[in-house]
């Protein structure tokens, strides 16, 4: 039987935290794992041509920065060290790619805004608009829950 990974999308948002946590403790309670995708979009390295590689390099060092923090995270946290999956493109395109490049993927866990004004780009890319082409089961965690209310449902 193949090991659940939990696929949790990684960016500078509170909701990352909100669905990082939520992956972490559920992998933790089912005996799963957790990767986390860094996704290098194309608009960060295609402005000059010649410094573009210097872009890509620092902008995949910088995913590879933060991972190592939310790593230690969960390792002290819940016991699971995370594998980090990077790769670069257009973000509901990679989510979708990087499902299917790995069949232990078992659920995208996904954070939407606390913000009210909506879920977010990816929730609604991803949920309303490409579900037809999801392979596994979508959790969107609420932005607006509490770390206890997120350990309580988990």
């Amino acid at each position: 039987m193949a090991l659940r990974k939990f696929l949790v999308v990684m960016d500078d948002s509170p909701e990352f935290l909100n669905a990082l946590r939520f992956a972490a403790i559920r992998a933790k309670k089912t005996g799963g794992g957790v990767a986390i995708l860094g996704i290098v979009a194309p608009e960060e390295f295609q402005h000059w041509i010649g410094v573009g590689e210097a872009m890509r390099a620092e902008a995949r060092e910088r995913i590879e920065e933060h991972f190592k923090v939310f790593s230690k995270w969960m390792i002290d946290k819940e016991g699971i060290e995370p594998e980090l999956v990077i790769r670069e493109g257009e973000k509901a395109t990679e989510v979708l790619a990087a499902i299917e490049a790995d069949p232990e993927v078992g659920i995208l866990v996904l954070g939407a805004g606390a913000t009210g004004e909506g879920p977010g780009p990816l929730v609604t890319q991803l949920v309303a608009r490409q579900t037809e082409n999801m392979s596994v089961p979508i959790t969107v965690v609420p932005g607006g829950l509490t770390k206890e209310r997120i350990i309580a449902v988990s």
